[in-house]
């Protein structure tokens, strides 16, 4: 949109106001060039990808903080994500500026011990369920953190979904001992959406 201002008295008379005919004429070519340019069905795909994007909702998101831990270079991020829609949703990656290497993570049994690794395939959220990213579960796995984490601050955070849309998100870190739990522990979790 275009915002036309207008001279004070107090500015002088060096200004000259566009006449709105001319200005609704420049306007419309505009408008008129912009819309050669668009593919076409981009709205329709764009209005898909922007439903299945709303359909997501992200709760509860936080951080491990590494002040204090032994291994600085690295966290994890955890929340919930809900899918509202009729079709499943699969997170496929992340991405922060605090840590130079992001992926998604599970715990599972591996030569009879649990062990973390990287979903290759994505996290796969189904239509109107949720899952849980916790501590011992799936999460979000922050390497190469450029810096520590301390409790109270706030990590940026963008979320990549399998349909190309992304969700940004703010999450604060906090405090996690190792007595509290570790987020290497086993176990994951799935709820029903309410």
């Amino acid at each position: 949109m275009t915002r036309t201002t207008h001279s004070t008295p107090a500015r002088g008379r060096a200004r000259r106001l566009v006449p709105a005919a001319a200005l609704a004429l420049a306007l419309g070519a505009g408008l008129a060039a912009c819309g050669d340019e668009e593919p076409t069905g981009s709205a329709d795909a764009a209005s898909e990808t922007a439903d299945q994007a709303g359909s997501v909702t992200i709760g509860d998101p936080w951080v491990r903080a590494t002040v204090g831990a032994e291994d600085t270079s690295m966290s994890a991020a955890f929340m919930t994500i809900d899918n509202d829609g009729d079709e499943d949703v699969t997170l496929v990656g992340a991405s922060t500026e605090v840590a130079g290497m992001v992926e998604i993570h599970e715990m599972s049994m591996v030569d009879g011990a649990m062990a973390m690794q990287a979903v290759s395939d994505g996290l796969v959220v189904e239509a109107g369920r949720g899952k849980v990213l916790q501590p011992g579960g799936y999460h979000v796995m922050l390497m190469d953190l450029q810096g520590e984490l301390a409790a109270g601050d706030e990590v940026e955070l963008t979320l990549e979904f399998s349909d190309g849309s992304a969700q940004s998100l703010t999450a604060p870190v906090k405090e996690f001992t190792e007595e509290e739990g570790h987020y290497h522990e086993p176990g994951t979790g799935e709820h029903e959406h309410q």
